[in-house]
């Protein structure tokens, strides 16, 4: 395989979880009086850190959001979680071959830690996840569109940037991996390609990615 470590996203990549949540985080942010569609979730917010959405309601409104904003919003995300989550399909597939070739993988995503353990417990994924291979935005200063998760994932795992290649679907996550210096191949299930440009390879369903990883 031409790349040393492969760094998968984890929300719409390894499990089906933005509709879940942007749903919720819609219905929340309306709640507080900031009417939000999921189209507008989906738009702003998806692929981001949890701190974007305060960024972007305090500068759309001037507004800051409730104190106990990000615990609601987790408490009400895990629940949907808990009922609904699913891995994506063809992912477990695509993590033993990986694993039966001997190459390295991780995960490097916006959402919490405890997010994407629940995630993954719920799933399923979380035989293929041990802690040392799951990097969160919580790790670093910064989260995307700035390359600083995917820059920490590829250190913490003693691969050269040029060297990695990431899975992503969002235009944050695309944007955050070429500023890292690394090939992105932008999975379509939800976001059409010319939403995200710049990628190296586009594919629509997991059973596609093994070829392109090659």
């Amino acid at each position: 395989m031409r790349y040393a470590l492969v760094i998968f996203d984890n929300d719409g990549v390894l499990v089906d979880s933005e509709p879940l949540s942007n749903t919720i985080l819609a219905g929340y942010l309306t709640e507080l009086g900031h009417p939000t569609t999921y189209e507008d979730s989906l738009r702003d917010y998806m692929g981001s850190a949890v701190h974007r959405v305060h960024d972007l309601i305090l500068e759309r409104t001037g507004q800051q959001l409730p104190g106990d904003f990000d615990d609601t919003l987790h408490s009400r995300v895990f629940a949907a979680f808990e009922r609904e989550l699913k891995p994506v399909e063809g992912v477990p597939e695509v993590l033993a071959k990986l694993v039966a070739d001997g190459q390295s993988y991780c995960v490097a995503s916006s959402g919490s830690h405890e997010r994407i353990r629940v995630g993954h417990r719920k799933t399923g994924l979380d035989r293929w996840f041990e802690p040392g291979i799951v990097f969160s935005a919580q790790d670093v200063g910064r989260g995307k569109p700035a390359p600083d998760l995917f820059l920490h994932a590829a250190d913490r795992m003693g691969v050269a940037p040029a060297r990695c290649v990431v899975v992503e679907d969002s235009p944050l996550g695309v944007a955050a991996a070429r500023a890292a210096g690394m090939d992105v191949y932008a999975f379509t299930a939800m976001t059409p390609a010319e939403e995200l440009p710049g990628a190296a390879g586009y594919f629509s369903s997991m059973t596609e990615l093994p070829e392109l990883l090659g």
